[in-house]
């Protein structure tokens, strides 16, 4: 475990465990005491979308358990290479969605920022695994062109970082990218979308924290657990961190077969967000990205569960489930 202290906090040290992320199927399995499983990764699906997990995450998966439900959400399955009708390459039309160099526009008051295409780990349900990112990172070229377009829109109040993750990005840059929004004087807030507090909680260091309690603009960080698994104690320390910085914290999570489509671990997931102060925030409906049409859950299931934990924990803790869609002017809300 990494000492939750100022002093070991470093850039060195996120970085070292970024860098040192299991990529190789096999050492995935032995090391969880699951070698008999071999037969069951696709390795034509590796090419195009490899396996990448922190060491962290794996610490907390159960050993000797395939059905483990963290597992299951990093793992690439024979599945994978199924195709199925409905389960395309741009799920959510993100390519019809970009207005300049980086900018997707789907809403009002809000324009999201894909600022990189790397990931701490690859979720295999990404609804973003064939998005072209070479052709989209404003922050390689065209920078100045992106931040003109947001600033002629004095409709836009709102920037979200994503990718990818954004957090992967070393503060500096972060930092220099912040400073460039808070010019355009229109711009209020900025949202952070990001696993990495969840997968990789070294990285909300000292360095990130600082340039975050510095900015005019009001920061929400919504980060994605799927299983109360998910958040140990040193989860916990690093979004105890991103609060105490002046940050608003959401989560949202994927419905998905196998991993968390039932009463209790939806139960589970609100209460342990509640623990550390997280609101749970969306529970999307499976976007349907080719690849991962083993992950769907039905509507009516969703709606069911919900229905039930809606009688089991008070209003604040129930997520709303929602599903995106191309071309609606905002998530469409199912229950």
């Amino acid at each position: 475990m990494i000492p939750q202290t100022q002093q070991l906090d470093t850039k060195q040290t996120w970085q070292t465990a970024l860098a040192s992320c299991v990529k190789d199927p096999i050492s995935l399995l032995k090391q969880l005491g699951l070698t008999d499983k071999l037969d069951a990764i696709d390795s034509e699906t590796l090419k195009k979308f490899p396996l990448r997990v922190p060491q962290s995450y794996i610490n907390k998966m159960r050993y000797g358990d395939a059905n483990d439900p963290l597992l299951r959400q990093v793992f690439p399955l024979i599945d994978e290479s199924l195709d199925v009708e409905h389960f395309v390459s741009d799920p959510v039309g993100d390519s019809l969605a970009v207005t300049a160099p980086g900018i997707l526009q789907k809403y009002h008051g809000r324009a999201l920022l894909v600022t990189t295409g790397a990931c701490a780990i690859h979720c295999r349900y990404c609804f973003r695994r064939h998005f072209p990112y070479s052709d989209s990172n404003p922050l390689a070229r065209q920078w100045l062109q992106t931040l003109a377009t947001l600033r002629d829109d004095s409709t836009i109040n709102e920037v979200i970082l994503s990718g990818g993750d954004p957090l992967v990005l070393a503060d500096s840059k972060l930092a220099a990218i912040v400073a460039d929004l808070e010019k355009i004087s229109h711009i209020k807030r900025l949202r952070i979308h990001t696993r990495l507090p969840i997968v990789l909680p070294e990285r909300i260091n000292h360095n990130l924290l600082q340039w975050i309690e510095k900015t005019r603009l009001q920061v929400i960080v919504v980060v994605h657990a799927n299983h109360a698994n998910e958040i140990d104690d040193e989860v916990a320390a690093a979004l105890d961190r991103l609060r105490l910085a002046g940050c608003q914290l959401l989560n949202q999570a994927v419905l998905l077969k196998g991993v968390n489509d039932t009463e209790e671990s939806l139960v589970d997931l609100s209460e342990r967000l509640s623990d550390v102060d997280v609101m749970p925030y969306y529970l999307h409906l499976l976007d349907p990205v080719a690849g991962a049409s083993h992950f769907d859950v039905p509507n009516q299931v969703g709606i069911e569960l919900i229905a039930n934990i809606r009688k089991k924990l008070p209003g604040y803790l129930v997520p709303r489930l929602v599903r995106e869609q191309q071309g609606e002017a905002s998530k469409t809300i199912i229950a």
